[in-house]
């Protein structure tokens, strides 16, 4: 019988294929395919990690005071005896050699198999020793990731599965980091339990281009692995196991959406400009250099916002030094062939944390509020060292076209004077060893309510704003973005926080400084008119989103717009306001609130 899941739209469209589990653990897992040439190494990780658990079992059984109760005995025999049990370990191989998943990930695919199967069992005795299995599956990871991973396994390209099914991926929630490591994979769509519509595993879903539903709650419990899943990215709806007829109506939406985004395809290199004659600079928001070229592909005019934490992430203690980070904006740059290129220095904390998130090894866990605590310049300033080497690395990829550095989070005098330092001193270095680098514009991202309330002031100390929409609603609205619970709260339409956007936009205006919106709401056709009505000029986007944001401009009178804005903004309902005045000028609104 086929269930319906309810969620978050996040990224809309359809995707179909068969559930793949990305199992819940207390021990942190890397998941990732591996190079078919390196599955037998795999294997043999595998098979290394089992043989040190059983000997440290072994050891424990010996070690065992005489007193010790029996039942203690009696529960290391079963841990052994799963260990030992051949037809386990072959089902655990079988992820590897069939999937081409990690070890890690081979461990947690087939412990949730199993556990699903002891939950369903009537007795009660046997259906508690599904902690069993879940503590052997603890302790073989915890050997692996004491173990050196197979780093050289990474598979760098889009797996092949030799035309198997079509693969959507399911969990209780993905970290950004692991996002990116799907990026390019067979996964046609995902659903999390967990998650808002601009956390930041979200906003790379978005950046992937395919469908997706965040904070689907009991999706990952109600789901099994190679269930058909139908992924309503549009609805924020997850059918599991539909019947044939609802299957082939969603292959019939599939195909409708696929012909809409060839036709949008082919405004790609269409300059973007308005009816009446404003251009309107369209970027795109990358996250890693390879990225780059999918962004000249969707015809952005440059790279509105290079979101540099993801070359920090997933590392460990092993930060990349100022030489890697240089090469790896030096990519980003030279892929764009002279277009711009802004640099956000790295903006870890809150949902994005590091293994090691400062100099006293804090980590995110242990913060009670991290959206409020060390992060973004905040953590950058309270590592100097750091930061003016990311800084460094920076200015010397200036020196193979034209970059731009963005500050996230500025919201203190303090800061800018900090910040204005560290970049000082950073020019001084290059120029004492003698690197090249050339002049960069600086920039402030306008994401808390008291930096956009004193935007005429920042625009004193720095050549260009970019307002980030998805914190600065989170900030003014005090709600927490990644968090499905007041999911319904996050509200851009919000009158606060289209004021707080029109004063800054306003105040870049009368200060002649570029202004930018680089969040979420630049890629949401729902605000296009909107925001070209408040002057604004520049967005900056997934690649994904150009096409469609840059038809909404095509058809746009900005003179026209703006004698509409007054009944928007200063409307209880903005969005109804709003959707009406469209409306009564003969504009078809697009994805707005009824």
């Amino acid at each position: 019988m086929s269930i319906q899941v309810f969620g978050l739209p996040v990224s809309r469209g359809v995707a179909i294929g068969r559930a793949v589990l990305v199992a819940s653990s207390r021990v942190d897992v890397a998941h990732y395919f591996v190079d078919p040439a390196s599955v037998p190494d795999e294997i043999t990780r595998l098979r290394h990690a089992r043989d040190v658990v059983v000997n440290e079992i072994d050891a424990l059984k010996h070690e065992l005071p005489t007193d010790a109760p029996p039942e203690l005995d009696a529960l290391l025999d079963v841990h052994l005896m799963l260990l030992r049990d051949e037809v386990l370990a072959d089902a655990t191989k079988q992820w590897v050699l069939e999937r081409h998943y990690n070890a890690e990930w081979a461990v947690t695919a087939q412990t949730e198999v199993l556990a699903r199967q002891f939950d369903e069992m009537e007795d009660d005795y046997l259906r508690e020793r599904k902690a069993d299995i879940e503590q052997v599956a603890e302790r073989l990871l915890r050997a692996l990731s004491r173990a050196e991973p197979n780093l050289a396994a990474r598979s760098s390209g889009v797996r092949d599965f030799g035309g198997e099914d079509p693969l959507v991926l399911v969990a209780n929630d993905i970290a950004p980091a692991d996002m990116l490591q799907f990026k390019g994979s067979v996964f046609t769509g995902f659903v999390t339990d967990v998650g808002g519509r601009t956390s930041h595993t979200a906003i790379v879903a978005r950046s992937m281009d395919i469908p997706a539903v965040v904070g689907a709650r009991e999706a990952s419990r109600l789901i099994r692995q190679d269930d058909w899943l139908i992924i309503d990215g549009d609805a924020g709806v997850v059918l599991i196991n539909p019947s044939p007829i609802v299957l082939e109506e969603y292959r019939f939406r599939q195909r409708q959406s696929e012909l809409e985004r060839a036709r949008l395809d082919r405004l790609r290199h269409t300059p973007s400009v308005t009816l009446d004659g404003e251009a309107i600079e369209l970027h795109a928001n990358i996250e890693l250099p390879g990225d780059a070229a999918h962004a000249l592909e969707a015809g952005a005019v440059g790279v509105g916002l290079f979101r540099t934490e993801f070359l920090f992430m997933n590392r460990g203690a092993d930060l990349p030094d100022e030489d890697e980070q240089f090469e790896a904006y030096r990519s980003a740059v030279q892929a764009m062939h002279g277009l711009p290129v802004t640099i956000r220095t790295v903006d870890i904390g809150a949902d994005k944390p590091l293994d090691r998130m400062s100099i006293n090894e804090l980590r995110h866990e242990h913060v009670l509020n991290p959206a409020l605590g060390l992060r973004a310049i905040r953590w950058s300033l309270s590592e100097p060292a750091m930061f003016r080497q990311q800084l460094r690395a920076i200015l010397r990829a200036s020196a193979y076209g034209k970059v731009r550095i963005l500050v996230p989070m500025v919201a203190h005098r303090t800061e800018v004077r900090l910040i204005t330092d560290a970049l000082t001193r950073a020019r001084e270095q290059l120029q004492d060893s003698g690197q090249p680098f050339t002049p960069v514009e600086l920039g402030a991202m306008i994401e808390v309510p008291a930096a956009a309330m004193m935007t005429s002031w920042l625009l004193r100390h720095f050549d260009f704003v970019s307002i980030g929409t998805n914190d600065l609603i989170q900030y003014t609205l005090a709600i927490d973005r990644a968090d499905e619970t007041v999911a319904h709260l996050y509200d851009s339409w919000h009158p606060a926080v289209l004021r707080l956007i029109q004063e800054v936009i306003e105040a870049s205006r009368l200060a002649a400084k570029p202004v930018s919106i680089c969040g979420e709401m630049a890629g949401d056709v729902a605000f296009t008119e909107l925001l070209l009505a408040m002057g604004l000029r520049s967005f900056s986007m997934h690649p994904a989103q150009i096409s469609a944001v840059k038809q909404r401009i095509l058809r746009s009178d900005t003179q026209k717009l703006r004698r509409m804005l007054d009944a928007a903004t200063q409307s209880e309902q903005p969005a109804l306001a709003w959707r009406q005045e469209l409306q009564h000028a003969g504009i078809r609104p697009a994805g707005l609130p009824v």
